[in-house]
């Protein structure tokens, strides 16, 4: 599957867990998922290709408890590896 459609995947979980997502011009420094002010947010930098954006998204779904209750479509879900407590 072409990475665009994979990161549309994982954008749309994301939103599903409660993401706001926020795509903007961050001069190249990266981004990544936060909470501010108890909203979970995911930001991604417009100056990055699909492929970083894609691994953002994932990285956030992989830390995030609730995704493992999602309906995952099977073209994603092998690319999830949820983190497990010690």
């Amino acid at each position: 599957m072409h990475t665009v459609e994979l990161l549309e995947q994982a954008l749309s979980a994301a939103r599903a867990l409660g993401y706001q997502v926020r795509q903007d011009f961050l001069g190249g420094a990266g981004g990544g998922a936060c909470e501010i002010k108890g909203q979970k947010w995911l930001f991604l930098d417009l100056a990055q290709d699909p492929r970083d954006h894609l691994d953002q998204v994932l990285d956030a779904l992989r830390h995030e408890p609730a995704a493992e209750t999602l309906a995952l479509p099977a073209t994603l879900q092998p690319l999830i590896r949820y983190r497990k407590s010690a």
